[in-house]
């Protein structure tokens, strides 16, 4: 490899199937990275940090059973071990420029790791170790590719998701807790309704949290299924028939995550299906996530002219003009979030659809947005639960006299006086603005006391029918 100097840039020549090209001289990737590069200026989106970790596990898993299996010298095999184990911890990240609008089968990203990790293995090999021959061996970009995807979204999902899940879930559950006593106003399309507590409307969003965590642990379990095996075209040509379940095997030891060898590699190369499943179930998060962020902001609107039942943490002023304003900044990070991972999904869907054949074709964007999305919500989970959830405080006067003047604190009277003359005192009360209360003792024959009784509005928020 002659160096040369290319203007102010020094370059080396490096050679593939096609010819010799000129990699910038301290790049520890080949030919086939630089030919990617400069054949996909398209938008300086890279992979993502968790699946060039994938990747680096990935091959140093491989090289694991390559060796193990007699096909792999153990220096040889050593070498690349320890390569590929500091791809994964991160340690060469800029060494990744490949841009994710790139062949589809990611076969680029998939050279690009074979090419750093052998320029690495070489130099502490001190022989040869070749990106093709050693690193990839028993490989394809369309298994290598696939797995990677679902290695980097199982890692992912169960080491930092699915404990945010949790958590905001468990926020919400001890927010609610401490708020048991408070009753509010309810509202059904942004109108008055009966009564709820705190901590039954907070158990309402902590029930949707619970419940997102059990989507994604379901769909977890196919994407537990690796490609790995399949190599080209899902026969498994050029791999050992041992060269899946191993390699499943050496992932699960060294992730702590579960996965085992797909049943079929037809369909893990050609579908990206779990992919696809997991990104609706994200996007079903992103849903829960966007409801509840539009509530927070309802129930902090104001101070003055909304609903101010809350008070959200002070984070920051609101206004470049006007002063001492406040906004609701977190809810709306947090809305923009879930709109981010919804457009993921279309595209995730989009791109899922792509399989011709025998392989899909749009695997870098199904990675790029299904670990976007994974990483976009569990931020958001955390900072919603941390900075907005956890210490919003409660307007309680606002609360009261909202309650107080209730028309629909009625609904409590129709077993005693009857729907239409409930109605009637209804729409009274909204007329004068006065409680139901107050008119209900005038225009019925119900005591004092029975009004106290039949009109509380924490026991409203039991059920039942009121006697």
């Amino acid at each position: 490899m002659a160096n040369a100097q290319s203007g102010n840039q020094s370059t080396r020549t490096e050679k593939d199937s096609l010819g010799e090209l000129e990699v910038p001289a301290d790049a520890f990737w080949g030919a086939q990275t630089q030919r990617a590069v400069e054949n996909f200026p398209v938008s300086n989106l890279r992979a993502p940090r968790a699946q060039i970790n994938a990747l680096g596990l990935i091959k140093s898993s491989a090289a694991r059973v390559n060796r193990d299996l007699k096909l792999l010298e153990t220096d040889v095999a050593e070498a690349i071990i320890h390569a590929a184990n500091a791809v994964a911890r991160g340690d060469h990240d800029d060494q990744f420029p490949v841009d994710i609008f790139q062949t589809g089968s990611g076969t680029s990203t998939n050279m690009n790791a074979n090419e750093v990790i052998a320029h690495l293995a070489t130099s502490v090999a001190g022989e040869i170790v070749h990106p093709n021959d050693h690193v990839n061996m028993g490989q394809s970009s369309n298994d290598v590719i696939p797995t990677s995807i679902h290695v980097a979204a199982v890692v992912e999902c169960e080491k930092q998701l699915l404990p945010a899940l949790t958590h905001m879930r468990d926020t919400l559950t001890r927010k609610g807790q401490d708020l048991a006593d408070v009753v509010k106003t309810g509202r059904t399309h942004l109108m008055d309704a009966m009564p709820v507590r705190f901590d039954q409307e907070l158990g309402g969003w902590a029930a949707q949290m619970d419940s997102n965590r059990q989507r994604v642990e379901s769909t977890l379990n196919r994407l537990r299924e690796l490609a790995q095996g399949g190599t080209a075209v899902g026969t498994g040509i050029n791999a050992h028939p041992e060269f899946g379940k191993r390699i499943a095997d050496a992932l699960t030891d060294t992730t702590g995550c579960q996965f085992h060898a797909a049943d079929n590699y037809f369909e893990s190369l050609s579908s990206q299906d779990a992919a696809v499943e997991l990104s609706g179930q994200l996007k079903t998060t992103a849903v829960s996530i966007m409801k509840i962020a539009n509530d927070l902001r309802w129930m902090n609107s104001g101070p003055l002219a909304g609903l101010g039942e809350i008070q959200l943490p002070t984070l920051q002023p609101g206004s470049s003009i006007m002063p001492g304003k406040v906004n609701p900044v977190i809810p709306e990070s947090a809305a923009m979030v879930a709109a981010q991972v919804m457009g993921n999904d279309s595209t995730i869907s989009i791109a899922g659809q792509s399989g011709n054949f025998q392989l899909n074709v749009m695997l870098p964007v199904v990675a790029y947005n299904l670990l976007q999305s994974i990483e976009l919500l569990t931020h958001t989970c955390n900072v919603l639960a941390d900075k907005a959830i956890a210490g919003f405080s409660v307007n309680q006067n606002k609360l009261d006299n909202a309650l107080a003047k209730n028309p629909i604190l009625v609904t409590a009277l129709n077993a005693v006086i009857g729907y239409d003359k409930g109605a009637a005192i209804a729409k009274q009360a909204y007329k004068e603005g006065r409680p139901i209360k107050e008119l209900a003792k005038e225009q019925t024959d119900l005591s004092e006391d029975d009004l106290a009784r039949l009109l509380d509005p924490k026991a409203l928020t039991q059920g039942g029918i009121q006697q």
